[in-house]
């Protein structure tokens, strides 16, 4: 579908009403708050909405898969809460999950944190040394695992002496401590719930780790509705009228991003829950066509897609309409800037305008864009969301004049003088760390961006992301996203390789786009058709961005180093040039 055969849904009300909502907005926390109870156990409690769908599953090639009512959601949690108090699980108790998108996954969530216990999500990628650091500097009791994950937890297990028991879904059943089936099979479908307060610890999530070990951010109750504001306007109200909220039509959504991680729990899996709306499960890797496939065959309305995911549809399937019939009303796209290449394509063929929005785990859903209800520029990251005081920061903690770049940050209050729900507790056990995190009242992300005159932010980067060449400094994200215009290119990163004269020279690694990839030769001829390339690409930059920016050097590669919540690893990229210059053990990619 295009704009011009199809309207763009997320733009049909577009007034700009940005300071009526910012201004006119107030914090309503109550003192007691579980998530639990908020995404499940109200639904549950009521008849005309207990047997609504929560969670429908999509199996690969076939479609819609099994779906399960909020009812059947809340038993299946009481019974684990019972499983899990009966292995000495109480509250303030870290349980670590550690499982893919599927309904287990949803129980395991709901049956943790509706006993005031602490869900520690893992991701299904971690290795053994991974889990083992997270799961020894939490001390975890309890973890609960699949087939996918329950090896890896096995060997890491030897090295926790703290985790007591592993408890295995399906397959995992056999080779865990426990068995998930058969230990719900012997438990009852009720439990009362304990009565948390708001700020109480729900969830703790390590950070990536770009330097040093991983953080464990430790998130309170609270921040659901901290994040809030911020999924509602970047999906565009999902289904709710901002003028007649009596007006409801449908949603389901979906995300391929892992349940584990800030971005699938708090902005796909909880909200979604929360707004007691259906979210689809797949338990498979992202794959663009796999994606369209979901989008039609659950009649998806509202989503979140990363960047490096919306790019791989884009070079799929550049033609949407005659393929697929979408029913998108909003889209969310975070992680990465999406610069105007895949802005274009989510208008011209998805039929929505792509909704930016940054958070981190600490603070998460903060700043972004509302198509509905404030115009979006193509490649902001959008201004702070109502209930936010955001700013760009210098290195002193004031305030940076608009057009200068300095440090993404949120203060503690809001624009009324309220504390902010959003913020996280602290690093766990880490007081050095968070301390650290703030200077004065702002918290800052380590993001550089610059606010123009309307507060729009424009994304710069991390700030360990940015170098200067030849006196100028450079920017990674324009050079990336000029470079995947060009249709030989799937994707690209953008890193500093050290230089005697200038300082850094621009380096591209770039993966070729599948149609580039066939008409490569093997053999003699490659060499030749990559210089071809090369030229081709530094030609198409320097005829759209400052000579300066260019990349001096190209290298292909087959695919970018990415962590497992679809960010591309640039850190990787830089520390291997470095050690190119000066060789360092352990330091580089494999040829």
């Amino acid at each position: 579908m295009s704009v011009s055969r199809h309207q763009d849904r997320s733009t049909r009300v577009n007034p700009d009403r940005y300071n009526a909502l910012h201004q006119g907005f107030g914090w309503k926390v109550p003192q007691h708050f579980n998530m639990a109870e908020a995404c499940c156990g109200q639904w549950a409690a009521q008849t005309r909405t207990a047997q609504r769908t929560a969670v429908q599953e999509h199996v690969a090639g076939q479609g819609l898969g099994r779906s399960w009512t909020f009812a059947q959601l809340q038993g299946d949690a009481n019974r684990l809460s019972r499983v899990l108090k009966a292995r000495g699980v109480q509250p303030g108790d870290r349980v670590a999950i550690v499982m893919p998108q599927r309904f287990e996954t949803a129980v395991a969530y709901m049956a943790v944190l509706q006993m005031g216990a602490v869900a520690m999500p893992l991701s299904m990628l971690f290795g053994p040394d991974a889990l083992s650091f997270r799961l020894q500097d939490s001390q975890t009791r309890v973890a609960v695992c699949d087939e996918s994950t329950v090896q890896a937890l096995l060997v890491a297990k030897k090295e926790c002496p703290e985790l007591q028991t592993l408890i295995g879904v399906g397959a995992a059943g056999t080779q865990a401590d426990l068995a998930y089936e058969s230990a719900m099979a012997q438990s009852t479908a009720t439990f009362s719930r304990v009565k948390t307060l708001a700020e109480d610890p729900a969830v703790l999530i390590y950070t990536s780790g770009t330097t040093g070990n991983p953080k464990g951010a430790l998130i309170p109750h609270r921040a659901l509705i901290g994040n809030l504001t911020g999924f509602v306007c970047s999906q565009n109200w999902f289904g709710f009228d901002p003028d007649r909220p009596e007006r409801v039509s449908k949603a389901v959504f979906w995300s391929p991003a892992d349940w584990a991680w800030t971005g699938g729990l708090m902005d796909a899996l909880l909200p979604s829950l929360y707004f007691g709306r259906p979210i689809v499960a797949f338990n498979g890797r992202f794959d663009p066509e796999t994606a369209f496939e979901i989008l039609q065959a659950h009649q998806v309305t509202h989503t979140f897609l990363f960047p490096t995911a919306l790019k791989a549809m884009m070079k799929a399937v550049p033609v949407v309409h005659g393929r697929y019939r979408l029913q998108l009303q909003a889209m969310m796209s975070a992680g990465e800037a999406v610069g105007d290449a895949v802005f274009d394509y989510c208008q011209q063929q998805l039929g929505v305008t792509v909704n930016e929005m940054f958070g981190q785990t600490e603070i998460n859903y903060v700043v972004g864009n509302c198509a509905r209800l404030w115009p979006a520029k193509p490649g902001s990251m959008g201004k702070g969301y109502p209930g936010h005081q955001v700013g760009v920061i210098d290195e002193a903690g004031r305030l940076c004049p608009p057009g200068v770049a300095g440090e993404v940050a949120v203060n503690r209050f809001d624009v009324h003088g309220h504390p902010d729900p959003v913020f996280f507790l602290g690093y766990w056990r880490n007081d050095k760390a968070t301390h650290n995190k703030y200077t004065g009242d702002w918290c800052r992300t380590g993001d550089m961006a610059v606010a123009d005159e309307d507060g729009y932010l424009w994304y710069q980067g991390r700030t360990d992301d940015m170098f200067k060449s030849a006196g100028y400094r450079i920017g990674p994200g324009e050079i990336e996203n000029c470079l995947v215009k060009h249709p030989a290119v799937a994707n690209a990163a953008v890193v500093p390789k050290p230089d005697k004269d200038r300082g850094a020279l621009v380096k591209a690694y770039v993966v070729l786009s599948p149609l580039w990839l066939g008409r490569r030769p093997k053999g003699a001829g490659q060499a030749a058709f990559d210089d071809d390339v090369r030229q081709s690409l530094q030609a198409h930059v320097r005829g759209l961005l400052a000579p300066y920016e260019y990349p001096k050097e190209i290298e292909f590669i087959d695919q970018l180093p990415m962590t497992t919540t679809g960010k591309v690893q640039r850190r990787v990229l830089r520390l291997q040039e470095e050690a190119r210059v000066t060789p360092v053990p352990g330091i580089g990619l494999e040829p």
